[in-house]
C-alpha cells in the first residue's frame, strides 16, 4: 500500500495553544485515524501539519480541512501528526476536536 505524505504551516488570527504540553487520540488501526498534538513554542502563532495517509490525490481536501479547522479554533504552537486510514473529513475534525479536549483544552 502506498502512502502519502503531505507537510502543511497555518498560522490562524485567533492564536491558542494547548493547555497540556501534549495529546493523542484515536488508532488508526482502528481503521481511521491517529491525531498527536506537541506543544512546540518556537512555532509563534502557528501550527505545523504532518500528515501521512493511505489516500492518493486530496490533498486540496487535506488542507482545506485543516486550515479551516485551526482558522476556527485557533490552534496554534503546536505540531500535529496525523496518521490516517482513510477517514472522512467529519471524523478528522472530530478526532481533532478530542486531540484539544485530551490536551486541556486550549488557551
Amino acid at each position: 500500500m502506498a502512502l502519502t505524505e503531505l507537510n502543511f504551516e497555518f498560522k490562524p488570527k485567533d492564536a491558542k495553544t494547548l493547555v497540556d504540553d501534549w495529546s493523542h487520540t484515536g488508532i488508526v488501526s482502528s481503521g481511521d485515524i491517529e491525531v498527536l498534538l506537541e506543544k512546540n513554542d518556537s512555532l509563534k502563532g502557528a501550527a505545523k501539519v504532518h500528515i501521512i495517509t493511505t489516500v492518493v490525490g486530496f490533498d486540496n481536501v487535506w488542507e482545506t480541512v485543516i486550515s479551516r479547522f485551526i482558522e476556527r479554533t485557533g490552534l496554534s504552537g503546536v505540531n500535529i501528526s496525523i496518521n490516517d486510514n482513510a477517514a472522512t473529513p467529519a471524523v478528522v475534525i472530530r478526532r481533532m476536536q478530542q486531540a484539544i479536549a485530551n490536551g486541556g483544552g486550549l488557551q
